[in-house]
């Protein structure tokens, strides 16, 4: 039995995001993600212009005259996500935490997906795979994905997305749409994203508090890594500290999406004291723009 607490959140997420993709996505997420190409449908006798490197030489010449083959575009995908729940994300200094707001972005991808006809599956992991749900239709089976983010109470505290990356790789043979959404708060997973991003198409979704880019002046204050457990007191008076900190965390995330585009891997950025709306019909755009002029 859910929790209230749960099912109302869930039902919220439901009503908002479903809104969300009838009224702002409508027809974007169809247009920017294609199906894994042709498959054949059927064959015709032979017409005056038809290519003849289509003619179908069995069926000719059991038939006595030309016949060519049908193909048509194989629609369906598989809409993989990949969702952080480490300990990280359970930060959140204004109304969601990250992992909240995860769950919602999780949402609107999979309701965009099911609106296509598309399969939606789900990785839930930390410093290990957590769960997995296997790719299926249907908006019952998205309300699932939503309450496993949610309800989800995972043992590892923190985060190998590496590990995540490979577990994809091994369950998932055909060309896959990744949506890996985490806060990036990590290292060493640059070398197995690379390498997906060749078999797969992966979209990296960063996902910061704002208090994670700067530091508030309340004087002296307590931090722990939720991660590690590590403590550290900072004294926040301190303008210098409070610059070199914001600058840090600058070039960081600079480096860190240097390093996605030279992968060729898309980024969105997101910001959990801001609208995730936005960003995702920008990113929606971008990739609409670039299928159009082939860039």
């Amino acid at each position: 039995m859910l929790p209230k607490e749960i099912f109302r959140k869930i039902r919220r997420i439901q009503i908002y995001t479903t809104r969300t993709v009838n009224d702002v996505l409508a027809g974007q997420y169809r247009s920017v993600f294609k199906g894994r190409g042709i498959e054949f449908a059927e064959v015709r006798e032979y017409q005056v212009g038809d290519d003849v490197r289509m003619i179908d030489w069995n069926v000719t010449a059991r038939m006595g005259r030309p016949y060519v083959k049908q193909f048509s575009e194989e629609r369906e995908l598989t809409a993989m996500l990949l969702v952080d729940l480490s300990a990280s994300g359970r930060f959140g200094s204004v109304e969601l935490t990250k992992n909240e707001m995860a769950a919602e972005i999780a949402a609107l991808l999979a309701f965009s997906a099911i609106r296509n006809n598309d399969k939606v599956g789900l990785i839930i992991f930390t410093d290990r795979v957590e769960k997995f749900v296997a790719p299926q239709k249907g908006r019952s089976h998205v309300l699932r994905v939503i309450r496993e983010i949610l309800y989800f109470r995972p043992a590892g505290k923190g985060t190998d997305i590496a590990a995540a990356i490979e577990y994809l790789m091994r369950i998932s043979t055909r060309r896959t749409v990744a949506f890996l959404i985490s806060d990036f708060i990590a290292s060493g997973y640059q070398k197995k994203l690379r390498a997906a991003n060749k078999r797969h198409d992966m979209i990296a979704f960063r996902i910061t508090d704002p208090r994670e880019t700067e530091l508030p002046r309340v004087g002296l204050i307590r931090l722990e890594d939720p991660e590690t457990g590590g403590i550290l007191l900072v004294d926040t008076r301190s303008e210098k500290l409070r610059r070199n900190y914001e600058r840090a965390v600058a070039q960081d995330r600079a480096k860190q999406l240097h390093s996605f585009r030279s992968m060729n891997v898309d980024t969105v950025d997101l910001r959990t004291d801001s609208s995730y709306i936005e960003p995702l019909v920008r990113f929606f755009r971008m990739r609409e723009r670039r299928l159009a002029t082939g860039k």
